[in-house]
């Protein structure tokens, strides 16, 4: 027997069914409560409270960042409910929200618009007008004279009205003039806001499953791309012999399509898109290869610690060769991904100014390409060479052996040489707290600094600073010059123990009593026990190096060839207080048999017969001028080159 319902309750039934699945399948708004930035990418924390039914229900976590990593999602906080599935997908229909001053420029421009279609729809009028008193301009008739005051009268009011009907036309068209200026200028602002027409939003979608009605606290974890940071330092110093005081500052960014607002902030120096995978090291058996072949030597992956820096609009720097220090004129600098490049100049030297790309690669005929994530305005390359190709150059449609130019200003090779002159500063117990109050977390493979107050970081790609730590850092002050690479004097710091510090490498601002003094770069990864930190060049003590006259002279003996050098180094103390100089020049040292290095005379230098370098340190008292000479000579075939 079968059970029949009349009409009206079949369908109640079906209503309340219905209603009870939409019941269990709703939209949950959720709140972001902390932020984990790494240097690319983020860790997001949500958390929201729900309502659950028993049985299953279906929410859909909405208005998120369409950049979440799905593999990444994690959810907590379910008490006794169980997660049938989880979906990330994208939402089309949904708009992102934009900042309020975004909206307002955008605001503008749309009133903008309707003012411009006022003054058309004016001047519109205005030739209506003109075309009405043109084509009714005829007095009279045939039959009919018109007196001369009426002419008078009726040439008076065309004249009158067409000019003000012209002058009306001028101000229509100023106006619009102006409007589309503004319309021009607010358009650029909003391009240098990045803002871009999106309309999708993520959601991620769980199936959970609830014996009982209940009420969750779920807690969602997810990473996502497109933000940062990227650590830049402010070097202070007011006088020679105080500590430099460093301020340790992080520029947060993100363009994620969500505000993070009112979030707890940490700072991680974690990079999660780091290739993590060891190398297999597999046995390598040697064979003779075709000359024909294209064959290149396996080279390692290169370590490095730099990240992008999206600020970076102009970088500059040198070019060298890591094997001599020389620069490399000539040298190809390209933006990767872009054809956007440039070469060096005769000194090595090139600038560049960035567009999309998020590295440079430096190339060279016969040395290694060197690829480097744009991450400072100042980036210094050393090329190796490479020894599967000729050493050559090609000059327009000829070739020629490679020859080495003539040393210009590196402050590759300045840097280097100020590393190897100072000794090692005593360690200090490492600390839990920065001077600003965050907390410092140091994990196996990271470090992470706990922001103590919350920020609110637009998604507009915009720069965040925020204050990491400030140190008062003792330092070891020295004056240093290299005059046969650049004849400035530099004034240096060197820091003792800066592993204490968690620095990252990155720019460094450099202040010197009260003045700004350019920048500089802090490279933590280098393997010195200390840090030198360059405080830009001091025009008070001046420095000349100069050629002998009495040694610029060549003599034959059989078949060689003997060239004389001598070198005179003047040094005068403009400033007011003793310094302390250190002072580094070169002689030459020979790689081949048949050149010969001989009459070394080296002064009263510190000289490395190894490395052939030079040094002095001096003392030098106010007003004071001292000089110093070294000489050699240089012993090789007739017939022959050599890059003295």
């Amino acid at each position: 027997m079968k059970l029949q319902l009349p009409p009206l309750k079949l369908l109640l039934l079906f209503l309340v069914v219905f209603s009870i699945q939409i019941g269990n399948a709703f939209q949950q708004p959720s709140e972001i409560k902390t932020v984990t930035v790494y240097l690319d990418g983020a860790e997001i924390n949500r958390e929201t409270t729900v309502k659950l039914n028993s049985g299953n229900s279906e929410i859909t976590l909405n208005n998120l960042s369409p950049y979440i990593e799905e593999s990444s999602i994690q959810i907590s906080g379910l008490n006794k409910a169980s997660i049938l599935s989880i979906n990330y997908g994208i939402n089309y229909l949904s708009k992102q929200k934009q900042s309020d001053s975004i909206v307002a420029l955008q605001d503008e421009l749309k009133t903008l618009d309707e003012k411009i279609q006022f003054q058309n729809n004016l001047i519109s009028g205005y030739n209506e007008e003109l075309s009405l008193i043109q084509t009714n301009k005829n007095l009279g008739n045939a039959t009919e004279v018109v007196s001369l005051e009426k002419l008078k009268t009726f040439a008076t009011y065309y004249r009158t009205r067409i000019t003000e009907l012209k002058n009306d036309m001028n101000t229509s068209y100023s106006k619009i003039r102006n409007h589309q200026k503004t319309q021009t200028e607010i358009q650029q602002q909003l391009a240098e806001f990045n803002v871009e027409e999106k309309t999708q939003t993520g959601e991620i979608k769980l199936k959970l499953n609830s014996e009982v009605a209940t009420a969750l606290n779920l807690k969602i974890k997810y990473n996502i791309k497109n933000a940062g940071w990227f650590p830049i330092y402010d070097l202070k110093a007011e006088k020679i012999n105080s500590p430099i005081n460093l301020e340790y500052k992080a520029h947060v960014f993100q363009n994620s399509g969500c505000d993070w607002t009112d979030v707890n902030l940490v700072l991680s120096t974690s990079d999660p898109n780091t290739n993590n995978e060891k190398p297999t090291v597999n046995p390598k058996y040697l064979n003779f290869i075709s000359p024909y072949s294209n064959y290149n030597t396996n080279r390692a992956t290169k370590s490095y610690n730099y990240k992008y820096n999206p600020l970076v609009k102009t970088v500059s720097g040198v070019v060298t060769s890591a094997s001599d220090g020389l620069p490399m004129p000539g040298a190809t600098v390209i933006e990767k991904g872009t054809s956007n490049g440039v070469q060096t100049d005769f000194d090595g030297k090139y600038t560049l100014k960035t567009t999309s790309g998020n590295a440079i690669i430096y190339s060279y005929v016969g040395m290694d390409s060197e690829e480097l994530p744009i991450h400072s305005s100042i980036i210094n390359v050393a090329l190796d060479d490479n020894n599967n190709l000729d050493e050559v150059v090609v000059i327009g449609y000829s070739t020629t052996k490679k020859e080495a130019y003539r040393a210009s200003e590196h402050i590759n090779k300045v840097q280097q040489m100020i590393d190897e002159n100072f000794d090692d500063q005593p360690y200090a117990e490492p600390i839990s707290y920065t001077a600003t109050g965050n907390i410092i977390e140091e994990g196996i493979t990271n470090t992470s600094f706990k922001i103590d107050k919350k920020y609110t970081i637009p998604s507009d790609g915009d720069i965040a600073v925020i204050e990491i730590d400030e140190f008062s850092v003792p330092a070891t002050y020295n004056y240093f010059a290299a005059p046969i690479l650049n004849e400035n004097v530099f004034l240096t710091a060197k820091i003792g123990n800066w592993e204490q510090y968690n620095l990252l490498p990155a720019e460094a601002n450099v202040y010197f009593e009260g003045s700004y003094s350019g920048k500089t770069n802090i490279n933590p990864a280098a393997t010195t026990d200390s840090l030198t930190i360059s405080l830009g060049v001091d025009p008070n003590i001046i420095i000349k190096r100069t050629q002998l006259n009495d040694f610029k002279k060549s003599t034959f003996i059989g078949s060689n060839k003997i060239i004389q050098k001598a070198y005179e180094i003047e040094i005068k103390n403009n400033k007011k207080s003793n310094i302390q100089l250190t002072l580094l020049d070169r002689i030459p040292k020979s790689q081949n048999k048949s050149i010969k290095i001989d009459d070394v005379e080296t002064g009263s230098s510190n000289y490395n017969e190894d490395k052939g370098i030079l040094k002095w340190k001096i003392n030098l008292k106010p007003g004071a001028t001292e000089k110093l000479k070294h000489s050699y000579s240089v012993k090789f075939p007739k017939g022959k080159r050599l890059n003295l």
